[in-house]
C-alpha cells in the first residue's frame, strides 16, 4: 500500500471513532437523564392444571377438557392453544392475555368408538377412557330425518330434524346426537310422555363445498355445498329405455341423464320427440313441472331434479300396452304382465340342455282417479279400456278385469306385484297410512355403498344397478342386492312396505351370449349339471342368529314393471322369525332391478270395500302388421266370455291386434261419507317373443299354448295343454283366424288397379310435356 492509500485509510478510522464516540456520550447523557428505559420483558405464556372432566364416558358423550394459561411476561401477548388426542391435531384456539393474567382454555371432545384415549395440550398430558353405555331400554324411536335445503352455499344454515315418538307407556328419556361427516355437532336430549311425539331440530352451518353425510342416532341422510351463486341441476328421465336422451339447455347440446352446477338463474330446455333407439321409438310426454311441451323454462334457485317422462310408441319392448280413456284422448298406463313371458331359463341339466321354468301371468295395475274418466253409451256410463299389442309378440290373454276399491280417506292401498316363479294370485289390496310412513333405518347396496338418500323419496332417482348378463363368468354373477334394517318392529302387529321400482331387463343380445357361455363351459365340465343359469329374484330375513334365511316362495320378493316404474306394496307380516330384534331384510336379483322409493307401514289392515267389474270386450286389428307369426289366432269380434276368467282360454293376438274393454258402473255402490276410490285392472297375460329378440327354445307360432299348472315354457313332453270338452270346445269356436307367417301384400281389386294406372300415365305425359317446355325455352 502507498503512503497515499495509507493517510486515506486513517482518516477515515478516525472519522469512525468520532462518531461512535460522540453516540455513546448522547447515549450516555440521555440514559442518565431518564429519557431511554430497557425494553420490557416479552410475553411468556405457562400452561398449568389440565383437567378432563369426566375422565371416564360414554361414546358421544360431551368431555370438557380444559387448562390453565399464565402469561408472565411483561407484555400482553398471543398463546395458541392446541388440544391433540392420541397426538392428532383435534382443536385449537388463539388466546390474548394481558401481562400477568390467567385465564382457562376449554375444549370439548366427542368421540363415537370406545377406548383409551391421550389428550395433550402443550407439554401436559392425561388420558380418556370412553365405554359403550349400556343397553338402552328407551322406547322413544326417531324417524323421518330431514334435511332442508338439500344444497346450501357455504355458511348458509342448514336444519335437520328428526321425528321423535314414545313408543312406550310411560315417560322416557333419549340422547339424540347429530353427526355432519362422522363428527358430533350438537347433542339433544328428549324426554317424553307415554304416546307423545315431537320434532327434534338442529341448526347448523358448513363452510366446505361437497357432499356432507348427516346422521342422527342410527338415520343417516346427506346434503350438499355448492360453490356461492351456483346449485346442481339434475336432468333425467323415465320410460324412455336405457339409452342417452338428447336435449338442449340454453341452446347447447347436452344429454340426459344430465348433472352439473350451473349459475342461478333463468333456463329453456328441449327435450327430443320423438326419441329413438335401436329397438324402439319413445315419444315425450311431459316435464315433471306438467308441462306437456317438450321445450319448457326454469328457475334455478336451488337444487333441482327435472324430470321428463317418456312412452314407449314403436319398436321392442314388452308385453300388451295398457291405455284408459281420460276425457279427451286415450292414456298411457304401462305394459302389462311383464312377469308372463314365456320363456324363463331356470338351470343346465345333466345333457348341457336349458331346463325352463317359471312365469306368472297376473298383473294388478293401479289406474289415476284423477284421469280415469267416464263414457256414455246407450247401454250406460262405461270406463273405456284399452290392451293394444304394439310390439312384435304373440299374446295369450286369459282375464281382464277392474276392481274398484273403496278405502278411508287417511290412507292409501296398493296391490302387489308377482314374482315370475311364484304362481300366486295377486289377490290382496292393502292399506297403508298416508302420514306415517317409515324411512327404512339403512339401505345399503351389494357395493357397501349407502343408497338410503337414494330411496327415501319419491323422486325419480333411482339406485344403480348392473344386468346380471354381463356377469364375468356362470361362477362369478353380480348381483343387485339391497339390504335394507328397518328399525324396531317387534311391536307392529302388520309390516309392509311400500315400493316404487323397475326393472330393465337390457337388451337381448347378451342374453343369448350368457346362454351360449354356459353351454360351452358345461361342455368344457367347468359347469356342473343343476347350475341356475338366469337366478330369479328372492328375498331374506335375517334370524336372531345374524344367518339370512330365504322367505318361502309364495311369499317371495315381487319383480317390479319394467320400463315404466310402479308404486306397489309387499306384505312382510309374519316372515320374520321369533326371536329376532335387528329387524333386516336382504333383496337380491340378478336382472337390473332398481327402487326410487322404499317405506316400511306398521299399520293395521283398514276395512275397505271392494267391487269388482267384468267389462264387455271386442277384438279387433288396428294396424297391418309384418310379423312372422304364424298359427291359429283368436277370430276378431266380442271376446267378452273369454277374458271373464282366468281359466286358460286365452284371447290369443299378435302385433296391431287390440282388445277394447268397457266396464259399466251402473251396479257400483255409492261412495260412503269419509271414503275415497280408487281403481285397480287385474290381468292374466302370457307373452312370447320372436327367436332373436328373447325368444328362446320355441319357434314363433301360436302353439304350444300356456297353461297355469305348466312348470315352465316350453313344457316337457309329459305336460300338456289342458283337453277336457269345455277347453277343447274353445279352441274351435274362437282360434279359427290362421296365420301363415309373414302377410302377403294387400289385394286391390280391379277397378283401383286401373285408376293407378291411369294416374301413373297422367303423370308420365305431364313429365314429358315440362320437359320438353324447357328444352324450347333453352334453344
Amino acid at each position: 500500500m502507498n503512503s497515499q492509500a495509507l493517510s486515506k485509510l486513517k482518516a477515515i478510522l478516525i472519522i469512525d471513532i468520532l462518531i461512535v464516540a460522540s453516540a455513546s456520550g448522547v447515549y450516555l447523557y440521555l440514559q442518565a437523564e431518564g429519557l431511554i428505559v430497557a425494553p420490557p420483558q416479552q410475553a411468556t405464556f405457562t400452561i398449568t392444571n389440565l383437567t378432563i372432566n369426566p375422565k371416564q364416558a360414554e361414546i358421544f358423550e360431551p368431555v370438557l377438557v380444559t387448562v390453565n394459561v399464565t402469561n408472565i411476561g411483561g407484555e400482553q401477548g398471543e398463546y395458541i392453544a392446541n388440544l391433540t388426542v392420541n397426538n392428532i391435531l383435534e382443536e385449537n384456539q388463539t388466546i390474548i392475555l394481558p401481562a400477568g393474567e390467567s385465564t382457562l382454555a376449554e375444549f370439548t371432545v366427542f368421540k363415537e368408538v370406545e377406548g383409551n384415549y391421550t389428550i395433550q395440550v402443550a407439554d401436559l398430558t392425561s388420558s380418556l377412557t370412553l365405554v359403550l353405555p349400556p343397553p338402552s331400554a328407551s322406547k322413544i324411536v326417531i324417524s323421518k330425518l330431514s334435511t332442508q335445503p338439500r344444497e346450501i352455499w357455504p355458511n348458509q344454515t342448514l336444519t335437520t330434524t328428526v321425528t321423535a315418538t314414545n313408543t312406550g307407556t310411560e315417560t322416557d328419556v333419549l340422547p339424540v346426537m347429530l353427526m355432519v361427516d362422522g363428527s358430533p355437532v350438537e347433542r339433544k336430549t328428549v324426554q317424553l310422555a307415554a304416546g307423545e311425539s315431537t320434532i327434534v331440530e338442529f341448526n347448523y352451518t358448513e363452510t366446505t363445498e361437497g357432499k356432507h353425510n348427516v346422521k342422527v342416532n342410527a338415520l343417516t341422510g346427506t346434503f350438499d355445498v355448492a360453490p356461492e351463486g351456483y346449485h346442481t341441476v339434475l336432468i333425467r328421465y323415465s320410460g324412455g329405455g336405457s339409452d342417452l336422451v338428447p336435449i338442449t339447455l340454453n341452446g347447447k347440446s347436452l344429454s340426459m341423464p344430465y348433472m352439473d352446477l350451473l349459475p342461478v338463474g333463468e333456463y329453456t330446455i328441449s327435450a327430443a320427440d320423438p326419441f329413438t333407439t335401436d329397438t324402439a321409438v319413445f315419444e315425450f310426454d311431459h316435464w315433471s313441472n306438467g308441462d306437456t311441451n317438450p321445450t319448457t323454462s326454469f328457475t334455478l334457485d336451488g337444487k333441482l331434479l327435472f324430470i321428463a317422462t317418456y312412452n314407449l310408441i314403436s319398436g321392442w319392448a314388452c308385453c300388451p300396452s295398457l291405455f284408459y280413456w281420460n276425457g279427451t284422448d286415450y292414456v298411457y298406463v304401462t305394459e302389462v304382465s311383464n312377469a308372463g313371458w314365456l320363456g324363463y331359463i331356470d338351470y343346465i341339466d345333466e345333457n348341457g340342455e336349458m331346463v325352463f321354468g317359471g312365469g306368472n301371468p297376473w298383473d294388478t295395475i293401479k289406474l289415476d282417479p284423477d284421469q280415469l274418466t267416464q263414457r256414455s253409451s246407450e247401454d250406460g256410463d262405461y270406463y273405456d279400456v284399452k290392451l293394444y299389442q304394439r310390439w312384435d309378440e304373440i299374446f295369450y290373454l286369459d282375464a281382464a278385469y277392474m276392481m274398484v276399491v273403496d278405502h278411508p280417506e287417511d290412507v292409501d292401498v296398493y296391490s302387489t306385484m308377482v314374482n315370475y316363479v311364484n304362481q300366486a294370485y295377486p289377490s290382496e289390496i292393502y292399506t297403508v297410512s298416508k302420514d306415517n310412513l317409515k324411512t327404512p333405518v339403512s339401505a345399503i347396496n351389494e357395493h357397501g355403498e349407502n343408497v338410503l338418500p337414494l330411496i327415501s323419496q319419491l323422486d325419480g332417482v333411482f339406485t344403480p344397478g348392473s344386468n346380471g348378463l354381463v356377469s364375468p363368468a356362470w361362477n362369478d354373477m353380480d348381483f343387485n342386492q339391497l339390504t335394507l334394517d328397518l328399525g324396531d318392529l317387534s311391536d307392529a302387529e302388520e309390516v309392509k312396505l311400500v315400493i316404487h321400482g323397475m326393472i330393465d331387463w337390457g337388451p337381448a343380445e347378451p342374453y343369448y351370449t350368457w346362454i351360449d357361455g354356459f353351454q360351452e363351459a358345461f361342455a368344457e365340465g367347468a359347469v356342473p349339471a343343476g347350475t341356475k343359469v338366469a337366478p330369479a329374484p328372492y328375498m331374506e330375513v335375517m334370524d336372531a342368529s345374524g344367518n339370512w334365511v330365504r322367505v318361502p316362495q309364495d311369499r317371495q320378493m315381487p319383480t317390479p314393471s319394467d320400463y315404466v316404474p310402479r308404486s306397489f306394496a309387499v306384505d312382510l307380516t309374519g316372515l320374520f322369525p321369533s326371536g329376532v330384534s335387528d329387524y333386516k331384510i336382504r333383496i337380491t336379483n340378478f336382472y337390473n332391478v332398481t327402487f326410487d322409493y322404499i317405506a316400511v307401514d306398521t299399520t293395521t289392515q283398514e276395512n275397505i270395500n271392494i267391487q269388482r267389474i267384468n267389462g264387455d270386450a271386442v277384438f279387433e286389428e288396428i294396424i297391418f302388421s309384418p310379423s312372422s307369426s304364424s298359427g291359429d289366432f283368436t277370430k276378431h269380434g266380442d271376446v267378452t266370455q273369454i277374458v271373464s276368467e282366468g281359466d286358460d282360454m286365452f284371447v290369443i293376438g299378435r302385433q296391431g291386434d287390440q282388445v277394447s274393454l268397457r266396464f259399466f258402473t251402473a251396479g257400483l255402490a255409492p261412495l260412503e261419507d269419509g271414503m275415497e276410490r280408487d281403481y285397480f285392472m287385474f290381468v292374466a297375460c302370457w307373452f312370447k317373443d320372436p327367436p332373436g329378440n328373447w325368444g328362446y327354445g320355441f319357434d314363433f307360432t301360436v302353439d304350444p299354448l300356456p297353461f297355469r299348472s305348466m312348470s315352465g315354457f316350453p313344457y316337457p313332453d309329459t305336460e300338456s295343454y289342458p283337453s277336457d270338452d269345455a277347453h277343447m270346445e274353445y279352441l274351435r269356436e274362437y282360434n279359427t283366424r290362421t296365420v301363415t307367417g309373414s302377410r302377403p301384400p294387400l289385394a286391390v281389386d280391379s277397378s283401383l288397379t286401373t285408376w293407378i294406372a291411369v294416374v301413373a300415365m297422367l303423370i308420365v305425359v305431364v313429365d314429358v310435356g315440362v320437359l320438353v317446355y324447357f328444352k324450347k325455352r333453352k334453344q
